[in-house]
């Protein structure tokens, strides 16, 4: 990846549209996002249920996986997840799902992230924290 730091909102669509999986399969969108920061949405879909008619897990995890690559990633070296926990608190009644990425220590080589996930109705869904290491 190549993400200077501060890109427009249009560079970031650029260069992460080629997550594929979570663009277009998922429907995750980039609202904002900077160097340890991100924040992305997904409208809910029929596509995203389980058969319980809830979100599945997996669809939360790859909302907040996607702005967990963008928080680390723009301006720094190319970095790559390599541990995860994610904790579901409920189902959504809501619409959209937001997921909010942030850096809470960055190193050399490690970097640790939180990324809060909440829905259009202000509840929060999950929360996953991710360590991540620095490829380049």
């Amino acid at each position: 990846m190549n993400v200077a730091e501060h890109p427009t909102l249009d560079e970031l669509k650029a260069e992460f549209s080629k997550d594929r999986f979570a663009t277009i399969a998922a429907g995750c969108r980039i609202l904002e996002g900077d160097m340890g920061y991100a924040r992305c949405e997904m409208d809910i879909t029929d596509t995203h249920r389980n058969g319980m008619d809830n979100v599945m897990g997996g669809a939360i995890f790859t909302l907040a996986d996607f702005a967990l690559a963008i928080a680390s990633n723009v301006g720094q070296p190319a970095t790559v997840s390599v541990s995860h926990s994610i904790e579901f608190f409920r189902a959504t009644k809501g619409s959209k799902l937001i997921a909010t990425a942030h850096c809470d220590k960055a190193g050399r080589s490690l970097a640790f992230f939180t990324v809060d996930v909440s829905d259009d109705l202000g509840k929060d869904i999950a929360k996953m924290t991710a360590v991540s290491s620095r490829v380049e």
